[in-house]
């Protein structure tokens, strides 16, 4: 520990220069450690271990998981091993142009994700083949049910950081530092979804997390999770 009062004043000019960048170095680093406490990592960065479904268009590759359809079909899910109820999930994507993914929670291993669980959106927003889409259809939206808010997403190729929190029926995702969508699955399916289907999964309270290809190439890194409802347990 640095004491204050042991600095030769008149070396201070020198000196607190030197404890003000130590300070915040070590108050940043603080942050950051306590930002991520009870996190774990659902992606090793090696290897599928911990991952079901489809391994032949999904792959690790320096340290990402990346969804290539050439490696089968148009790439197909996989799906965690666990499933999880309440979490707070953190990851980071690269789009390529007009790729189209999703991201499935409290999803079985069988049948349609986007009913039987619940699919948020994955998406290239500025993809001219996309420009007539329903509200609901775009990146971060529960899709059918809750729609994101747009213009968050950084340029295509570039690196974007995601968020998302899961309670009970309510949901926030976090695009790059901004909420895209803060709501809640029943409320905002009460009088009826938005696409005017039948959502089972909407009363699924736990499920598979899970990548669902629609035929683009994806890159994905730095997956990891806090399960809630491992923690109220205890």
């Amino acid at each position: 520990m640095l004491i204050i009062s042991d600095i030769n004043l008149s070396k201070s000019k020198y000196y607190l220069p030197i404890l003000f960048i130590s300070i915040f170095i070590t108050s940043c680093g603080s942050i950051q450690i306590k930002e991520e406490t009870g996190f774990n990592d659902l992606f090793n960065g090696k290897d599928l271990n911990g991952w079901v479904g489809n391994k032949d268009s999904y792959k690790a590759l320096d340290g990402m998981l990346v969804v290539d359809p050439r490696g089968g079909g148009s790439g197909g899910n996989l799906f965690t091993n666990d499933e999880y109820s309440d979490f707070i999930l953190r990851f980071e994507f690269q789009l390529t142009p007009g790729a189209n993914n999703g991201l499935a929670i409290h999803a079985p291993l069988e049948g349609d994700a986007a009913y039987v669980g619940k699919e948020l959106q994955i998406l290239d927003n500025t993809a001219e083949k996309y420009t007539e889409l329903k509200p609901y259809q775009y990146h971060g939206s529960v899709y059918g049910i809750i729609p994101a808010k747009r213009g968050y997403l950084n340029p295509v190729g570039e690196w974007n950081r995601q968020e998302v929190q899961v309670k009970g029926p309510k949901i926030k995702i976090i695009l790059n530092g901004t909420t895209i969508v803060d709501g809640d699955f029943l409320e905002s399916s009460k009088n009826g979804t938005m696409d005017k289907k039948e959502h089972p999964g909407l009363k699924r309270t736990a499920g598979h997390i899970g990548f669902l290809g629609h035929g683009d190439v994806v890159r994905f890194r730095n997956i990891r999770i806090k399960d809630l409802s491992n923690k109220i347990k205890q």
